[in-house]
């Protein structure tokens, strides 16, 4: 079993009924003792990046919904330091942040492959020990990073998929309904 860390993915537990989370896959960024913090990857935001930042001029970049902490920010994670200064290395060749002036410039000019960033309104974060509390529910699992998956914009497989990169055991899980009462 891998151990919290940056760069760990946070699969939701089939049965995992908070609305927040259900069938979610978190990119874990920080943990530490004070808390921790990543985002959704798969759960696609309402708005398109030009909607909410105006000085972006690409039309229709997609948007997630990083998590329910502080909706009023943008954040990003990417696979490009060489073209965006002062990103936080989560994995090795995964960078969370970086010059948003640098980015929107980029975009503009069309000089970044959008196959290597990702965006995200708001952030799921957790207090002292309460990630750990809800691991010991067993309300996540984890799981080492799959950079492809982690950019995909096919946000409806994304958790499937990580449940089956883990093996026959989880692979199992991604088929459960969501409600086995009503099976």
């Amino acid at each position: 079993m891998d151990t919290l860390a940056p760069g760990i993915l946070l699969i939701a537990d089939p049965f995992l009924k908070d609305p927040n989370f259900a069938r979610t896959v978190v990119l874990l960024c920080e943990h530490q003792e004070e808390g921790s913090f990543g985002f959704v990857v798969n759960r696609q935001f309402d708005q398109r990046l030009d909607e909410l930042i105006p000085a972006v001029l690409t039309p229709n970049i997609p948007v997630y919904f990083g998590g329910p902490v502080q909706m009023d920010t943008i954040h990003f994670i990417h696979q490009v330091p060489d073209l965006i200064e002062g990103g936080f290395e989560v994995f090795p060749g995964i960078y969370w942040g970086g010059d948003f002036a640098t980015v929107v410039e980029l975009l503009n000019t069309g000089a970044l492959d959008l196959q290597k960033i990702k965006f995200f309104i708001g952030y799921s974060g957790w207090s002292s020990g309460q990630l750990e509390g809800e691991l010991s529910e067993k309300s996540w699992i984890l799981s080492r990073i799959n950079p492809p998956l982690l950019f995909s914009r096919d946000e409806q497989e994304i958790w499937k998929q990580s449940l089956q990169n883990m093996g026959h055991n989880f692979a199992m899980m991604a088929n459960f309904p969501i409600d086995p009462s009503l099976n």
